[in-house]
């Protein structure tokens, strides 16, 4: 792809060399009244976040964006659009990669991309509700490993630069990841269309039928890795032969808490 910076009609862009936080940023615009959607990318940051307020590592040559939205749901719906997000970056990674490599890519729940099974990508959402009925902004914050990945990390981690030897620029990243959420997010939009998104979703994933590994906030569980329910989460099939559902946690793959 060539190195030109473009977003789809209707969304406006905002590019920073040093900014402390995309997300950040997103809620200072979203507080200035600007209504989106806007894509916010910055060359590098100084305090980048991940989930559970986790440092994002920043440096020159990976990216780092955010999308401002008003999406017009309550917090609920816009949870969903996490799993647009990870679609997005699915389509986005297999444009800008070989397509042996391509062929390597799958989805991790809640929110990350794998190569190979190792990570390549984080999406943070954030969002501010006006008393819980509707979100009044939401901030879908997105880091795509390029060129540099962390090595000490609790789960693997690369690059897409790391995977196939080739060099991805800032500038056609953002441009496949903006057209490939515009398309996933009109599929979003539509009656029923989360339906859609979780079957595509599906399709993508690893570890589905596996044993896992669930890391939640006060306690571990195994399983096997059966379904997501019709709102997203993670059915995990206990040994008891209970059904539990997750909304939240650190999934890895097989028993014992490896980073398989």
């Amino acid at each position: 792809m060539p190195d030109t910076l473009a977003v789809p009609a209707g969304y406006e862009l905002n590019r920073h060399g040093e900014i402390d936080s995309t997300n950040e940023e997103a809620k200072r615009l979203a507080a200035s009244g600007v209504p989106g959607p806007v894509w916010i990318v910055a060359d590098t940051q100084t305090a980048g976040r991940g989930r559970r307020g986790r440092a994002w590592t920043s440096p020159v040559g990976n990216l780092m964006c955010t999308l401002l939205l008003r999406p017009g749901c309550g917090p609920a719906e816009a949870g969903e659009l996490s799993f647009v997000a990870g679609l997005a970056l699915h389509d986005a990674a297999s444009l800008l990669l070989p397509d042996e490599v391509a062929a390597m890519i799958s989805l991790k729940w809640p929110n990350d991309l794998l190569i190979d099974g190792k990570k390549a990508s984080g999406i943070l959402l954030e969002s501010e509700s006006a008393g819980g009925a509707e979100v009044t902004w939401l901030a879908i914050g997105i880091g795509l490993n390029l060129v540099h990945f962390p090595e000490d990390t609790p789960y693997p981690a690369t690059s897409l630069q790391a995977e196939s030897g080739g060099k991805c620029s800032v500038e056609s990243a953002l441009t496949a990841l903006a057209a490939a959420f515009d398309r996933w997010y009109a599929t979003w939009q539509q009656p029923g269309g989360f339906a859609a998104i979780r079957e595509a979703w599906l399709k993508r994933a690893r570890g589905i039928g596996q044993e896992i590994t669930v890391r939640l906030s006060d306690d571990t569980l195994e399983g096997v890795f059966e379904n997501l329910s019709e709102d997203g989460a993670l059915q995990l099939r206990l040994p008891s032969g209970e059904l539990r559902e997750i909304a939240a946690g650190d999934v890895f793959f097989g028993t014992g808490g490896g980073d398989r």
